[in-house]
């Protein structure tokens, strides 16, 4: 018996005499003739429904593989995470009674093959030097950036097993159907397989951010390519059941299942889910309707997960299909961390006192400066950020805002002030002291959820850190100088120089962080430790850029960051870290300054913070 191709009739060779033969295969023809669509046959129908054909064996193996290179990385991740914080420990143990000049131990590279590993791989991106620098099309759209040479490794690691399952099938069977059946299968599972990292990756309140010190942006990277894996795999899946489908009853029968069989209707209806997840995600639609996306992202990934868990559960399959309890844990994943962003928001801005409330003040170079006074205690670490909605602009919207300074206080009403905050790349945060008398200031109802876990080390255990902030990214930087000056002066941090970088276009954008820079100004000590570099790019007039301190000086222009870091090099204390937080451009030009710098052979780490969106 051979398969036959749509609207061909069948021809059955028997042991038989040859008239018999001819005989049947005339009336295949005249029966053939007289039919609109092609009749069933064994050879096709048995492979477009339940597992016939399917290998789950080996669907099962490849399950197995899959979470052990996933548990695999995370418990290599671990292992790292906890070597790097014990060494942190020991090295901020012994460095924090020490002057600078006494750190020489910790400022050489212990292992001397840290410094090529950074230069190659850790920090390296993925072709000379653009990482971050987002791609361009037009001055509306653009591609988004281009993952770090470490992270595309990885990436291509897993995307290539996952390709390679794809492939490992009977060849030798000759029914075609019967391979299509297997290729089902294989891509269903994988696909659902993959839903699981996925929908974690995705989380806000992924504890995995803290726990392994690998960033939400990281993550954020990993989602997105796990997310295009699963779909084109769901897409396989679904043209590999239809070719069949179409050559045992063509496509009046597809068009039949899929409106009449809830099997068939919600698998369908969850492909098209996540193909348009694909789209919506793409980087120029993305960008140009971003809170569209998102909260589509959101409605569909929902529509998807729970299309899958029905296709699982009505499947022709003794119980269902064998993938009920991975979805019911993404569900499950899914909702807990909706309930816990809700919870979270709930009681970071309410209690017995009344809700959060707002002062919102407009700055130079259409920025604006916030201030939260929320209700109840918060504890806040240097690096954080929180996700805000605004009650009387679209309070569905959440937008990520670092969070620059923070007060533990009680006013005059008995309600503790703290958090003021900046939106990355738009917002700069307003002083205590300065929100309550600008007139041009306005109230605001809004709710902060955060905050958000940094997973970013804060400096105690380097001797030296070069804080580079470029616009607004002087909101994550400033919230680190007032936690290392203190702790300098109260003998808690290693750290015995911190130099601040920060570049602006004009003079008077300074005005956005003078609030706090006058205390950190007025801090005791400061002076031994703090050197604040400003860098003025388009001066109105360059009389404006002067400086009578040794300590804080300006330049027109832009720095020279290679020259700038090989100095700060040259007079390292200890270890050092170098933070950069601005445009893509400048964090491009940082990394690669560090890259440079791995030659001299001292501990010189990199932190990026960002949030590609």
């Amino acid at each position: 018996m051979v398969p036959r191709a749509p609207g061909e009739p069948t021809l059955v060779l028997t042991a038989t005499s040859a008239s018999s033969q001819i005989q049947d295969a005339a009336a295949s023809t005249a029966l053939a003739a007289h039919t609109t669509a092609p009749t069933p046959s064994s050879t096709i129908s048995p492979y477009n429904t339940g597992l016939n054909g399917v290998n789950q064996p080996v669907n099962m193996l490849f399950t197995d593989i899959l979470w052990w290179t996933l548990g695999f990385m995370g418990f290599v991740m671990l292992l790292v995470r906890i070597g790097s914080l014990a060494w942190a420990k020991l090295r901020l143990v012994a460095a924090m009674s020490q002057p600078g000049h006494k750190q020489e131990y910790w400022k050489v590279s212990q292992w001397h093959r840290m410094p090529g590993l950074k230069t190659g791989l850790i920090y390296a991106p993925l072709w000379k030097k653009r990482h971050n620098r987002e791609i361009r099309l037009s001055s509306a759209v653009n591609m988004g950036t281009l993952p770090s040479r470490l992270h595309a490794l990885i990436l291509f690691v897993y995307l290539a097993s996952n390709v390679a399952y794809m492939f490992v099938l009977d060849w030798n069977n000759e029914n075609k159907y019967a391979l299509c059946a297997e290729v089902r299968g294989r891509s269903g599972t994988l696909s659902v397989v993959n839903m699981v990292p996925l929908i974690i990756f995705a989380g806000r309140n992924n504890p995995l951010i803290g726990l392994l010190n690998v960033s939400f942006d990281t993550y954020n990277l990993l989602h997105r390519w796990i997310g295009r894996m699963s779909v084109a795999e769901v897409v396989v899946h679904f043209a590999a059941w239809a070719v069949v489908q179409v050559a045992d009853n063509g496509w009046a029968g597809v068009r039949h299942r899929i409106l009449h069989e809830p099997f068939i209707a919600s698998g369908t209806v969850g492909v098209a889910a996540m193909a348009l997840l694909l789209v919506l995600a793409l980087s120029p639609v993305r960008h140009a309707f971003y809170e569209t996306f998102l909260n589509g992202h959101i409605l569909l990934a929902l529509v998807a997960f729970v299309c899958t868990y029905v296709h699982c559960v009505t499947a022709s399959v003794h119980g269902g299909l064998p993938q009920i309890p991975w979805v019911l844990a993404i569900l499950a994943l899914w909702f807990a961390d909706r309930a816990a962003r809700m919870l979270r928001l709930a009681y970071a801005n309410w209690s017995g006192r009344g809700f959060t409330e707002a002062v919102v003040e407009p700055m130079p170079g259409e920025a604006v400066r916030v201030t939260m006074h929320l209700p109840r205690f918060v504890n806040v670490k240097p690096g954080q950020h929180a996700y805000l909605r605004f009650a009387g602009a679209n309070f569905w919207e959440s937008h990520p805002f670092s969070i620059a300074w923070y007060q533990h206080r009680y006013r005059h009403d008995d309600r503790p002030g703290l958090l003021p905050v900046a939106e990355k790349d738009r917002f700069s945060p307003l002083s205590p002291s300065s929100s309550s008398s600008s007139s041009a200031s306005s109230s605001a109802s809004l709710a902060g959820d955060g905050p958000a876990p940094a997973a970013a080390p804060s400096g105690p255990p380097y001797g030296h850190c070069v804080l580079v902030a470029g616009a607004t990214g002087i909101t994550h930087q400033i919230s680190y100088l007032r936690h290392l000056i203190e702790g300098y002066n109260a003998g808690t941090v290693a750290t015995r120089r911190v130099t601040l970088v920060w570049i602006v276009r004009d003079y008077a954008v300074l005005e956005w962080a003078r609030p706090w820079m006058d205390q950190i100004l007025r801090l005791p000590n400061r002076k031994d430790i703090l050197q604040i570099r400003l860098f003025v790019t388009r001066p109105k007039a360059v009389s404006q850029v002067v400086s009578n301190s040794t300590t804080v000086q300006m330049f027109p222009g832009r720095p020279n960051i290679p020259m700038l870091l090989a100095k700060e090099v040259a007079d390292q204390m200890g270890a050092m870290c170098v933070s950069v937080c601005g445009p893509g451009a400048l964090a491009d030009d940082v990394r690669d300054a560090v890259r440079q710098v791995q030659a001299h052979n001292t501990v010189v780490d990199f932190v990026e913070e960002s949030f590609t969106w």
